[in-house]
């Protein structure tokens, strides 16, 4: 129980830059972006999508 305290506490650190929420974070590259906004907002982080 101690341990999933502790994960949960980490996790509430990391937020969005542009929304704030926690869940579905990208970390990679240094983002900190949730899914949702860079769906919204990958093209002007200069990222493009391709099928």
């Amino acid at each position: 129980m101690q341990s999933f305290d502790l994960k949960f506490k980490r996790r509430g650190k990391r937020k969005c830059r542009f929304c704030g929420g926690s869940k579905g974070l990208i970390r990679k590259y240094g983002l900190y972006v949730c899914r949702r906004c860079f769906r919204e907002k990958g093209k002007e982080l200069g990222f493009e999508q391709y099928m």
